[in-house]
């Protein structure tokens, strides 16, 4: 595949009809287009695209991205593959009108969901550390109708969360995603460690399916009302670690432990899972006649 064969407005259709049967979807972080499309061969319905991990790749911290580079990040991954893409738009990048822009830039790279959360704006290095601070809950839902008003195609889901089960409470919680989801959010998501009980209230009081946010490993027992259960950690820790177990081998001079059969082979189904054969195949025609 050389781009997407599938329209990116059946894309989104595609997800949102999905969110709306509240069957549970579990979504892999999806740094790049190599792992999207991993994720896409293995059966996965969508991938999303983590602010935090995409913040500790370039080493700057989540807080301190550009909505330039949330956008080209989503943008190369949409361009190689047809699994509807979820952002973590994190606080909106600001007030409402930061919002706006935002949503024009990630409809326009090919998101299916954009997520907001109720942190103060700008967002702090610190919440990485657990220091978080909530804004006003109709400070929030004024950001949540503005994505709504700012999209051009209804299926491009706007997703609300609320740390406020960690920070204020499950009363709290249940307020503030009632007022998100009346401000027009298509997904209310409330992260782990809310408990099944948690969930229950929340989904008393709103009319929207949930997601939460947490350990891939756990997907199975999530509680009914929760649509979407996505994973933002598991696979960059597992490849961070792998990389660093790796380079300290090499750094005592044990070499990687891989056999080079073995390496080689894995090294190949890079080419393969990336799609490379379709390149291969403009250089047949092109450079290699006869072939």
């Amino acid at each position: 595949m050389l781009a997407r064969t599938t329209d990116t407005a059946e894309i989104r259709r595609r997800l949102a009809t999905r969110v709306a049967s509240r069957e549970l979807t579990s979504v892999p972080l999806c740094l790049d287009p190599l792992t999207a499309r991993l994720a896409e061969q293995l059966g996965f319905q969508a991938g999303y695209v983590s602010g935090g991990a995409l913040g500790f790749a370039l080493a700057v911290s989540e807080a301190l991205l550009s909505v330039d580079e949330l956008a080209a990040a989503t943008r190369a991954i949409v361009r190689r593959c047809d699994l509807p893409i979820i952002v973590d738009g994190g606080v909106g990048f600001g007030d409402p009108v930061h919002v706006t822009r935002m949503m024009w830039e990630l409809e326009a790279a090919g998101a299916a969901a954009v997520e907001l959360e109720d942190q103060v704006a700008p967002k702090r290095v610190s919440h990485h550390r657990g220091i978080e601070h909530l804004v006003p809950r109709e400070e929030m839902a004024a950001k949540v109708a503005a994505a709504v008003a700012a999209r051009q195609d209804p299926n491009f889901l706007v997703i609300a969360r609320t740390a406020a089960v960690r920070h204020e409470g499950i009363d709290a919680a249940c307020e503030r995603a009632a007022a998100y989801a009346a401000a027009g959010a298509d997904v209310v998501m409330v992260p782990i460690p809310a408990t099944p009980e948690d969930f229950a209230r929340v989904a008393a009081v709103v009319d929207v399916p949930l997601a939460t946010i947490g350990l891939m490993d756990h997907a199975a027992e999530a509680h009914p009302s929760i649509g979407l259960f996505i994973d933002s950690i598991t696979p960059h820790v597992v490849v961070f670690q792998a990389t660093k177990d790796l380079l300290e081998r090499h750094a005592r001079g044990e070499g990687s432990g891989i056999e080079s059969p073995t390496l080689m082979a894995r090294y190949r189904e890079l080419g393969t899972t990336a799609g490379l054969e379709g390149l291969y195949d403009i250089e047949r025609r092109t450079t290699e006649p006869g072939t």
